[in-house]
């Protein structure tokens, strides 16, 4: 027998109603553990770039998430990253060693790859538990994707839009030449190019569009022209007697004009005037010249990309936090795993290899939002220009928009942060026995400090400046590269004697390195091969 029911009293409905509503409006949970599935992946991706997009005002090209093994991550490491790569030896290589490091624990892997495309391709790892996917999205997804984008060097270096149709286009190519040449031959061309990559930069002129159907129709130029052309500059000349040293001076600077010299982009040089090679080994230098300029931006602003990125997911993780779309739990998670990418080994520990690009981008990049939001008077002597001006983000955007690592540097450290840090410089004087330490982080040497710290992160001041200075083309034909100097300091006599080998295989002549004083003109130091 049940009992009768009870008519509602109107304050039990009002009552219930009240509950049903708030019910409604408690933000639910985005997921509650480290499992995952697409499903959760997907929400949390869209709840990442509502934050991405409306509140911070990010601009990012559209995303493509994909998930990937470990070993398929460690064959992304071994060919440097990108999602399509011709075939070559040194990423078997580099391949088998991440592997045997990886599986005896000696080493870790990336929790995540972000390649810098339209769209932009970002990896994450199944093995990954779902905060640290949603760490992942917010930092690679959107930190690097707006820093990819908007970043002034990565606009004027880089073609978004045609590299993944290039890497295509240039593994279809070598793999063509393998067919006809044998792999051997394309082996040893391709040795020769890696081994001059860095050299292989154009620092002056912006990046022109890698429009693949245009390079095809450029090769087909290139090996018609041959056919029905002689090279003006490799043909059989008259003999010649100059007349004075006057002449031959004439001669010499008419020569040095005709080829561009002094040229420091050496595999640009050798594509271009090389006597002995063939229409596809020049192609094959130019695709590697090619990838060496798509990474040269990425070199320049390492710091400034990976603090761009760590501040955009930290941001981001609170804010999920502050709506209630994540627990506390996964709050903690983030903050174990955010802390041990962001650590700064101690100058004694032996983990220590430098400062780390993501303590102090990162570090920079907080310090920047306390000068916007909470400035002391040191800090508006020094940031009159945004002290107080309580838009932080607006701030940030600006930089990761404008500078480098070296410019951001000279721009936007702080004494407040030379002293977290515990900044000091020292001079390596080599006539000198003892290092002696010339700038602390006090008041008259905060500059000397932030400037000695800046030019670590030039790629002028870090690059070899070896340029093509001349070239005997009515002798032995002779090639003659000249090191300027930088501190004193000379090649490495194995490691040039080396290289010299692989210019000497693309020149086909003998190649003389020499290294000079840029002070006094005095060559110090010569390599031949």
């Amino acid at each position: 027998m049940t009992a009768p029911k009870r008519k509602p009293h109107p304050k039990d409905t009002a009552g219930e109603k009240s509950k049903a509503g708030l019910e409604t409006n408690t933000p639910k949970l985005l997921y509650d553990g480290a499992e995952w599935d697409y499903a959760t992946v997907d929400k949390t991706f869209q709840a990442i770039e509502k934050i991405a997009l409306d509140e911070m005002g990010l601009d990012v090209y559209p995303t493509q998430i994909e998930v990937i093994t470990s070993e398929q991550m460690l064959d992304a490491y071994s060919s440097i990253g990108m999602p399509l790569m011709y075939n070559h030896w040194s990423f078997g290589k580099s391949f088998l060693r991440d592997e045997a490091s990886y599986r005896k624990g000696r080493s870790g892997l990336a929790y995540e790859i972000v390649i810098n495309s339209n769209p932009c391709i970002c990896y994450i790892m199944e093995e990954n538990s779902m905060t640290m996917q949603t760490l992942v999205m917010a930092h690679a997804a959107f930190g690097h994707n707006h820093f990819f984008k908007n970043n002034h060097l990565f606009k004027q270096w880089t073609d978004a839009n045609a590299i993944l149709d290039y890497l295509q286009f240039a593994k279809n190519y070598i793999a063509k030449c393998e067919e006809r040449h044998g792999k051997k031959e394309v082996e040893k061309i391709l040795d020769s190019a890696h081994a001059l990559r860095d050299q292989g930069v154009d620092r002056f002129t912006r990046r022109q569009k890698l429009d693949v159907a245009a390079l095809r129709q450029l090769e087909l130029d290139r090996e018609e022209y041959e056919r029905s052309q002689y090279s003006e500059l490799w043909r059989t000349l008259p003999e010649f007697k100059p007349k004075d040293s006057q002449e031959i001076d004439q001669i010499e600077k008419d020569l040095a004009h005709k080829l561009g010299l002094p040229e420091s982009n050496l595999l640009y040089f050798l594509e271009k005037h090389s006597p002995v090679l063939e229409n596809w080994q020049r192609e094959i230098l130019r695709i590697v010249r090619s990838l060496a300029q798509y990474f040269y931006p990425q070199r320049q602003t390492k710091l400034m990309n990976e603090g761009c990125a760590c501040f955009t997911h930290y941001h981001i993780m609170n804010r999920l936090y502050d709506l209630g779309q994540v627990s506390e739990g996964v709050m903690l998670e983030f903050i174990d795993f955010h802390t041990s990418v962001i650590a700064q080994p101690s100058f004694d520990s032996p983990n220590f290899s430098g400062i780390n690009p993501y303590a102090l981008g990162f570090a920079m990049m907080k310090d920047i939002e306390r000068i916007c939001l909470h400035p002391t008077e040191e800090d508006r002597d020094w940031f009159p220009d945004i002290a107080g001006n309580d838009t932080p983000i607006e701030t940030l955007k600006m930089a990761w928009e404008n500078f480098r690592d070296e410019s951001f540097i000279l721009q936007y450290l702080s004494p407040h942060l030379m002293r977290e840090f515990r900044l000091f410089n020292l001079n390596d004087d080599t006539t000198k026995p003892h290092f002696i330490v010339d700038a602390i982080h006090n008041k008259s040497g905060y500059k000397t400090v932030r400037s000695a710290l800046a030019a670590q992160y030039s790629v002028a001041h870090l690059d070899l400046d070896i340029q093509v200075t001349n070239v005997d083309l009515h002798g032995n034909r002779a090639m003659i590269l000249t090191h300027n100097m930088a501190n004193g300091m000379t090649l490495e006599e194995k490691q040039a004697d080396l290289v010299l080998c692989h210019i000497q295989r693309l020149w086909g002549y003998d190649v003389t390195l020499n290294s000079v004083d840029p002070n006094t003109n005095r060559i110090t130091k010569t390599y031949a091969e």
